[in-house]
């Protein structure tokens, strides 16, 4: 209790001192009690400094967990004014490493051997830090050069304590803001919760990335590391050593040959893949993770580093983006209104006609126009302030993928400034949508519902019996419920047997026209 005190007053003198309380109170319609707060404060003096650069230096100055908030937050720009978003983000590579004694007896602790045991060679100096773990290269005994990821120690006391607080001040938030409820800060901090909790265990870290490895083994696009599961435990993994430049140094990449456009576009494809494919996406796709080989047989390939966040999408979620993708990519702003009532994102007494005209103001102006005109910031500002009209309710389920899709329009801007985005997509969302909904789609649901059917038709004829036995005999308890069973069984296999009919006597009468058209051809 007491050490949570004094952590509560570092937090409180830090926020004083960069005067956090004067940009928590321009957030409040208050003046009076801004004022009041003002007056409290008043040994300190006036803070000329902007307060986009106060947030950022007093962050830091709170530590890891601290810091890691500040990279979240600089992701939500639909809930950040554009400079503090700007600002927080340079937060990405701004953690000092922990000393090398610390990592090796983390390295000791977990493996069971010291670093010289383990490795041909290892250095000690980290070539990459960050505000979970650090990076250190290695050479194994096999030859193999590797890289070595070390928690940082003592990381989930400090978690836990931080976000506790977190907590605490959020449900005072709720209390206190009306706004609240629709952008349910109780829900955002317990999603950067879990966040942290996941990336605290490496070897969930390395479990997506043997995924992500997997789902792209066959691709010419995305190359991810191999992990060495022999060297890896929940505070040290070991991976495939990647050598390429990184995506953010655009005049390195050019001098290579790099072709920049296509890599901007191989970029956005790789963004729609994850997530319309597999479901399965990297959700921390900023320039610090991504990686350009420049090796002969692997040239203007991506590289992906650090899987500690993923995202996941339910086919229910997919289907809904992609309706919406391909509304908002063919302007039909009413189909768009009709999918978030449909979906409850916004109230079912919503009009559809006044939210499809709000949509069309955000997005009409984006179209036809070359990305380096756009500023998705401030698009999903506009949606922001529409959704808050609409009381459009915040989804923290897809707050990653709102992340990502910013991290590649950032990735867009510094490769291709004039890629656009939409016409990019829009080929490969309409192809996706047509594997799904065609032919396709269908043939492939038909083989993967097959087994199962194959087990529901051998027990109609005992289904239907054991119904009416129960119907002979009205007091049985499960009456009801075999009756209901035996509707819905009967009834799905209704519709598949009657697709089946449609789907065979289709195809017959197709065969059937074409051998009169062939013999009717050769009379004439």
């Amino acid at each position: 209790m007491i050490l949570k005190f004094l952590r509560l007053l570092k937090i409180f003198t830090v926020a004083t001192k960069y005067g956090l309380d004067e940009i928590a109170m321009s957030g409040f319609d208050a003046p009076r009690m801004a004022r009041f707060v003002s007056g409290m404060f008043f040994w300190r003096g006036r803070i000329t400094t902007p307060r986009a650069i106060r947030l950022r230096l007093a962050l830091e100055e709170l530590g890891p967990i601290f810091i890691k908030f500040g990279q979240v937050l600089s992701t939500r720009r639909d809930l950040m004014p554009p400079d503090i978003a700007d600002e927080l983000a340079l937060l990405q590579d701004r953690v000092p490493p922990f000393p090398s004694d610390q990592a090796i007896a983390q390295i000791t602790l977990s493996l069971g051997a010291h670093p010289d045991q383990l490795f041909a060679s290892f250095d000690p100096v980290p070539v990459a830090s960050a505000s979970i773990a650090q990076v250190h290269f290695a050479t194994l005994k096999n030859g193999k050069q590797v890289a070595v990821k070390v928690l940082r120690p003592g990381m989930k006391k400090t978690i836990d304590e931080d976000v506790a607080l977190m907590h605490m001040a959020t449900g005072l938030l709720e209390k206190v803001w009306a706004d609240s409820r629709r952008l349910k800060p109780r829900e955002v901090v317990a999603e950067f919760d879990k966040y942290l909790h996941d990336e605290l265990d490496l070897m969930r870290e390395a479990a997506n990335a043997s995924q992500l490895r997997r789902n792209f083994a066959d691709s010419d696009l995305l190359m991810v590391p191999e992990m060495y599961w022999d060297y890896c435990s929940s505070s040290v993994i070991v991976m495939e050593r990647m050598n390429g430049i990184p995506v953010s140094q655009i005049d390195r990449l050019a001098a290579e040959g790099v072709d920049l456009k296509k890599l901007s576009s191989d970029g956005v494809e790789i963004f729609f893949t994850q997530v319309f494919r597999d479901g399965f996406f990297h959700a921390d796709m900023h320039p610090g993770n991504i990686l350009v080989s420049v090796e002969p047989e692997t040239f203007g390939r991506y590289i992906a580093l650090d899987f500690g966040i993923v995202g996941t999408l339910n086919d229910f979620d997919k289907d809904y983006l992609s309706q919406n993708f391909l509304a908002f990519f063919r302007r039909d702003y009413k189909r768009v209104a009709e999918a978030h009532i449909e979906s409850g994102w916004a109230p079912k007494n919503t009009r559809v006609d006044e939210l499809e005209s709000a949509v069309r103001a955000c997005c009409e102006p984006i179209f036809d126009r070359p990305l380096k005109d756009i500023s998705f910031g401030q698009i999903l500002l506009r949606l922001f302030q529409t959704s808050r009209r609409f009381n459009v309710e915040v989804q923290p389920q897809l707050v990653l993928l709102q992340k990502t899709l910013l991290n590649i329009e950032g990735l867009g801007r510094q490769l291709d400034p004039d890629l656009d985005l939409w016409k990019t997509a829009k080929p490969y969302l309409e192809r996706w949508m047509g594997e799904q909904v065609g032919w396709r789609g269908l043939v492939e649901r038909l083989k993967a519902e097959a087994p199962r059917y194959a087990h529901i038709f051998p027990q109609l004829p005992r289904l239907m019996h054991q119904a009416l036995e129960h119907h002979a005999h009205p007091h049985a308890a499960t009456n009801h419920e075999m009756m209901n069973m035996l509707l819905v069984e009967v009834r799905r296999s209704n519709r598949m047997l009657g697709f089946l009919a449609w789907l065979v006597g289709g195809v017959a009468s197709g065969i059937i026209a074409a051998a009169l058209l062939v013999h009717y051809g050769h009379t004439f």
